[in-house]
């Protein structure tokens, strides 16, 4: 065993963490402290780590693990067999996007790579920064058992999230479908409708000439592919109107179109007339398909106008949509223009391009068969949610689920292991983003579905040109089985059956319906098992002016830094100090110079300490377990055993707030007592009137409150311990004492 090394008992006037905190964690994983073992005695507690992306360092938010190391240490000490498995997110969309932007800045593209050669670039730079993320938790003192970390593109991982995918389909929650999806042009793949932000904006409305009738529509670029005009069948306005077609001029010319009634068209929105086009609007596509309406293209995959709309052919949506107005304009078709129309539309998440709706084939999950046990789960209390609130939230959204796309059109990630035969449904062609590339029989195809194996032929004709989809899955698809997925692959026997379901699921209230929501179906479905008893959701950790940190604000704060210049401890503790759980916190510099200042208070407690044993040349055997009963037969004085008895007391407070996932509470207990009843209360009584017995008994007690404070500032108490409890140098690990329990 790696032992703690001290050259003499005197401690420094200034507790520096710069030279001790590396060393400790190596001490602590060189012991093996972080490993897991079974024991079938014992209910074990166990938290699988939500994987941070690995393509990019991690951020000041994902230093909130510390409220899961908070439970790992606590448990450990209670002597709960704990395991807290860590990982890494391949992160698919969001690493590919990180990687463009790192191959723009060297004036290259994706465009300028085939398939594979893209793939290992991305691949190699995602491996490096994987490593860095590691140490970054190191540096945070995060407990984590490194001999179970697990990847999201490992080749067991990937084998898993293939095997489910063909039972899904096989048990018919899997189909493929051409829908209208939400797609950015930009990026060039689409997304679920968890996936894009809906913002305010203020856009012209177009009052448009529609022969006899007049309608409004901020998208005039679209008309080329309106199959149907619309008004609400109560409309008395229009009824006369209603199953007859009208003809009318163009910018193409003369054309007829029939006026449809339908009852989700606003009478008081515009002219209570609406243009129907199906292939680029969510609701049009509904109500096409209610009417039995042509889809007809407009737009393709580059956001540029197809054929259909003629001489406007090629021109990208802006430039067309002002071309197209001006034109109307000319033509006298443009009855007027609202300039001050504010409306809601739908934008990418990552580049904030305007989401375009468009038709493509595409792999869903049917969702409401694997909603129904989860819903039944969280409401017969399986599963537990903290703060409570949120169990309102996700049940709404597993009542209201919609079918989820998990089709991405990037070349980061599993992809999907679906065949289709080039024999039987050859493709127009290949290479390109235009909607025209799409197959032109996929409806009809029959796909070969595997567990990631390349059939050896087709099962129809028996040809060899077996091809694969080119989609891969959505990354939520893959992480919404990690829970079962990396205890099943792990290299302990038993893991698995032993540790699941996992006792907690903590991570930010943000993914709540991204992840977790996922999480309980695939769990409950793979498993027939929840995948986590309770579920933590901790709050979104903002710059200093309450803004949420991003890249493109160019306000990301690297915990790092802030472990560099304040301590491990001292991050760790500033943010579960002062903020409920589930709330937002701005990060707060303050805050963390006052958890620094705390930092240096319990060293300063822990040198008065050490001095006085020197000055009493003591060689008595610090005995720092003894239970509370020997410590007040030894009590001489009313004030130790005052203490003795409020000790007692911040034992089950903290104990119970712990248990009860108040961290902030826990936290404050402990500040307020440490600084202002032990320091500055019992030890400035302690040390008008020390000797042996009292000096064992204020020993005892502080050992006891560095334990306490152990989960949250493990470093310096780790330190402390070692100087403190004899024979230093050579002492135990705190990490592995008994947590103080009151008689």
């Amino acid at each position: 065993m790696v032992q703690y090394a001290y050259s003499g008992k005197s401690m420094d006037k200034i507790y520096d963490h710069r030279k001790i905190e590396r060393n400790i964690y190596k001490i602590w994983e060189k012991n093996g402290y972080f490993i897991s073992r079974i024991n079938r005695k014992k209910k074990p507690f166990s938290i699988i780590l939500p994987p941070p992306n690995a393509n990019a360092p991690l951020h000041f938010g994902h230093a909130m693990y510390v409220v899961e190391d908070i439970l790992i240490r606590f448990h450990r000490m209670k002597g709960d067999p704990t395991l807290w498995l860590p990982g890494a997110d391949h992160a698919g969309f969001e690493t590919q996007f990180v990687f463009e932007k790192k191959l723009e800045k060297e004036g290259k593209s994706r465009f300028d790579f085939d398939r594979g050669t893209l793939y290992k670039m991305i691949l190699n730079y995602v491996l490096e920064n994987k490593k860095g993320m590691q140490n970054q938790l190191r540096r945070l003192g995060f407990s984590l058992d490194w001999s179970r970390n697990k990847f999201t593109l490992d080749e067991d991982i990937v084998k898993i999230v293939h095997k489910t995918f063909k039972k899904m389909y096989d048990d018919g929650l899997i189909y493929r479908g051409e829908r209208l999806v939400n797609y950015c042009t930009h990026c060039g793949t689409s997304f679920s409708d968890l996936e894009i932000n809906h913002k305010e904006q203020k856009d012209p409305l177009y009052f448009i000439k529609y022969g006899p009738l007049t309608l409004a529509t901020v998208r005039p670029e679209t008309k080329f592919g309106d199959t149907a005009i619309a008004v609400n069948p109560k409309d008395k306005r229009y009824k006369a109107f209603i199953g007859k077609e009208i003809e009318f001029e163009t910018l193409l010319g003369r054309k007829k179109m029939k006026v449809i009634a339908d009852e989700t068209i606003d009478p008081d929105f515009g002219t209570g007339v609406a243009k129907v086009t199906p292939a680029h609007d969510m609701k049009d596509f509904d109500m096409g398909k209610r009417h039995n309406l042509e889809i007809v293209k407009v737009i393709d995959l580059e956001g540029r106008l197809t054929d259909v709309a003629g001489p406007y052919k090629g021109m990208r949506i802006k430039d067309a949509r002002k071309k197209v107005v001006e034109d109307m304009e000319k033509k006298g078709l443009l009855e007027k223009v609202d300039n001050d129309y504010v409306h809601t539309i739908e934008a990418c998440y990552k580049c904030g391009t305007t989401i375009e709706p468009m038709l493509l084939p595409q792999w869903f999950v049917k969702m409401e068969p694997l909603a129904k046990p989860a819903i039944e789960a969280i409401e017969k209390k399986k599963i537990k949610f903290y703060p409570k609130r949120h169990e309102k939230n996700i049940l709404w959204f597993l009542k209201n689920i919609k079918d989820w796309n998990i089709s991405r059109q990037i070349v980061w990630g599993i992809r999907i292991p679906a065949w289709f035969c080039l024999g039987c449904h050859p493709e127009r062609s290949e290479g390109s983003r235009d909607s025209s590339a799409a197959p032109q029989n996929d409806k009809n195809r029959k796909w070969i579905i595997t567990e990631g194996e390349k059939p050896d032929k087709c099962l129809e004709c028996g040809s060899k040109e077996i091809r694969q989809d080119e989609d891969t899955f959505d990354t939520w698809f893959s992480s919404s089985q990690w829970p079962f997925a990396t205890l099943r692959v792990s290299p302990y026997k038993g893991d698995y059956e032993y540790f699941y379901p996992t006792t907690v699921m903590e991570t930010g209230y943000d993914i709540l319906k991204w992840w977790v929501a996922r999480m309980v179906m695939v769990g409950l479905y793979i498993t027939s098992k929840i995948p986590f008893e309770n579920v933590i959701l901790h709050g979104l950790v903002n710059d200093p002016l309450g803004k949420k940190m991003s890249k493109s604000r160019g306000n990301i704060v690297d915990p790092l830094e802030l472990v560099d210049q304040y301590g491990a401890d001292a991050v760790r503790f500033a943010l579960i100090f002062g903020t409920a759980l589930g709330n937002d916190q701005s990060l707060s510099y303050p805050k963390l110079q006052a958890a620094r200042n705390f930092t240096n208070k319990l060293w300063n407690m822990a040198r008065f300490i050490n001095m006085k044993r020197e000055t009493l040349n003591s060689k008595f055997e610090i005995r720092n377990n003894l239970a509370m009963k020997q410590l007040n037969n030894l009590a001489k004085n009313e004030n130790d055993r005052k203490m003795i008895i409020k000790t007692e007391k911040l034992i089950e407070g903290v104990t119970k707030a712990l248990e009860n996932y108040n961290f902030n509470y826990a936290a404050e207990t402990l500040y307020d007592f440490s600084w202002h009843e032990f320091a500055d209360k019992y030890i400035e009584d302690v040390k008008n009137r020390i000797d042996e017995n009292s000096y064992l008994i204020l020993n005892t007690l502080y050992l006891i409150l560095l334990k306490l404070l152990y989960p949250m500032m493990p470093f310096v108490t780790e330190e402390i311990y070692q100087r403190l409890n004899p024979p230093a140098g050579g002492g135990e690990s705190i990490m592995i004492q008994n947590w103080p329990l009151s008689d």
